[in-house]
């Protein structure tokens, strides 16, 4: 019963998110919340005579069996913020809901966890941009986290899905229905290899004040926010504000100037509330994430590619050979080379992503 009291207190009236974390707290369960006399009830900060009668009220538990019936006709879980498979990192949030649904297969509490956002008018340089850095991210082994949206978002959930990479859509409406309809498709493989989450009870429908609501729960659910594509208004720059109010990292890809929809990417850039990415390399280094797939030595010769100069390529072969990192002087030594030619050469090499610059002018292989 416990799970229909849970869901019967978010259909309490005058009870938000916040204030049932605060009766849970102090009465120990949803379930004693409702079994709580009024005189206990009233000892509790910030509640009301009015709320202490809605809770005596039969009208939150009737429609909470209702929701109870839907849920459990479609295989839905009822994530209360008190279980273990509550999501961790919306946990630590605020303003976290304090109950999710979920219909899916993913872990929600997944080591690596990465927010992926975007313009609903995405251009063929956005969907391109999408599509890298879902290939680089395959190696990183995470979850992709969008708002199944038009745009940028169902192209980030599109190519988790090639890519074989589990997918979370975030809705801004109950778990009977998919928004927009033409995403059902995607929405359905996603079940299969990710899922669907929201706080909002069936027959909720997509009204423009809950997509605010469902960002939070898309920032605050990952490691970091990644900007794709965006204006200068729009759903992706409050995910990125939101984000950047939970102390998350945020990443944006520029855009020419002219562009506008690289106005947003630019702005959070320009404005350091977005760290600049060019790749899904970038983010794996600034967030010191180690590839999980494959043969470290063999990506690294892999990801080399053929047009490389001929220093350029002895410089990247000559670390590689020891041990993946070498110090330039060694470098100067080994290959030969005059220190101003090595210089220009490890800077090709790290703008185009096959070395890393560390302390010590110290240089090593990209993985």
């Amino acid at each position: 019963m416990s799970t229909l009291h849970q869901i019967a207190l978010t259909f309490t009236k005058n009870i938000g998110d916040h204030l049932a974390k605060v009766l849970v707290s102090y009465c120990g369960s949803a379930e004693a919340v409702f079994e709580a006399s009024p005189k206990k009830l009233m000892q509790i900060p910030g509640i009301s005579h009015k709320t202490i009668e809605y809770i005596n009220t039969p009208e939150a538990m009737e429609r909470a069996k209702r929701e109870m019936d839907f849920i459990e006709k479609n295989n839905i879980q009822v994530l209360f913020y008190t279980d273990a498979t509550y999501p961790k990192r919306l946990k630590n949030c605020s303003d976290s809901p304090a109950l999710l649904y979920y219909k899916g297969t993913a872990d929600l509490n997944q080591p690596r966890i990465v927010s992926v956002v975007g313009t609903r008018n995405a251009t063929d340089y956005g969907k391109q941009l999408c599509r890298d850095l879902i290939e680089d991210l395959k190696a990183y082994d995470v979850i992709v986290v969008s708002g199944l949206a038009y745009g940028i978002d169902v192209a980030a959930h599109k190519e988790s899905l090639r890519m074989e990479i589990p997918t979370i859509g975030v809705f801004a409406h109950g778990l009977d229905r998919i928004y927009p309809a033409q995403n059902r498709p995607t929405a359905d493989k996603m079940l299969s290899n990710g899922g669907w989450l929201t706080d909002f009870p069936s027959g909720t429908i997509p009204d423009r004040e809950n997509f605010p609501k469902r960002n939070r729960i898309v920032a605050g659910m990952a490691d970091c926010t990644i900007v794709v594509e965006a204006s200068i208004k729009g759903g992706a720059l409050i995910t990125a504000e939101i984000a950047n109010s939970y102390n998350r990292d945020v990443f944006a890809f520029p855009g020419r100037i002219s562009d506008e929809y690289s106005t947003g990417c630019n702005f959070l850039i320009r404005n350091n509330k977005a760290a600049l990415l060019t790749s899904g390399a970038d983010l794996g280094y600034v967030l010191g994430w180690e590839k999980t797939h494959g043969d470290i030595k063999k990506q690294a010769q892999l990801m080399m590619p053929i047009d490389l100069s001929a220093n350029e390529r002895l410089i990247f072969e000559t670390i590689q050979q020891n041990a993946g990192t070498l110090g330039i002087d060694d470098l100067a030594i080994k290959t030969n080379l005059p220190l101003s030619q090595l210089a220009m050469n490890l800077l090709n090499l790290e703008m185009q992503g096959f070395v890393n610059s560390l302390p010590g002018k110290t240089y090593s292989i990209n993985h």
